[in-house]
């Protein structure tokens, strides 16, 4: 079983501290040991600084972004909309990982072009898992989009 595997650089958007923390071990936890960039961003106006090139950011193409949409300064609704919207960027793939269950995020974070809507279990053990549930598609099983 030599095969090799293609690092995926992931941006995780994330404010707090502790999913920020349990998403780094979910995803470097396991069997299979990633060689995945990790880019933590911790409010929506530094995702976007890093995604478009701003301040001392020289733009920054992840494979996968995991998105939080309560976030300060600049809300991850308008995050995933700008992604989306700019043709460099809207085919990368963005998980909305979210406390929010509100049908009204849910239905918007998809018409802007969010890839998987997911809340986060309240349980330490159940967060875990969706993290490597979301290891296990998206950056083992699935086959990422080329950049534009």
């Amino acid at each position: 079983m030599g095969s090799k595997l293609t690092p995926v650089e992931v941006l995780l958007v994330e404010d707090n501290p502790n999913d920020v923390e349990m998403t780094v071990r979910a995803l470097k936890n396991g069997q299979v040991r990633l060689t995945n960039h990790l880019t933590v961003a911790r409010d929506g106006e530094e995702a976007l600084d890093i995604l478009f090139g701003r301040g001392n950011h020289n733009g920054y193409r992840p494979g996968l972004i995991l998105l939080d949409l309560n976030l300060p300064k600049v809300d991850g609704r308008e995050v995933l909309e700008k992604i989306k919207s700019d043709p460099k960027l809207r085919r990368i793939p963005v998980v909305v990982l979210t406390v929010s269950n509100r049908e009204e995020d849910v239905a918007r974070c998809y018409d802007a072009g969010a890839n998987t809507y997911i809340t986060k279990p309240v349980r330490f053990e159940d967060f875990i898992k969706v993290v490597k549930t979301i290891k296990r598609y998206w950056i083992l099983g699935g086959t990422l989009p080329p950049a534009e």
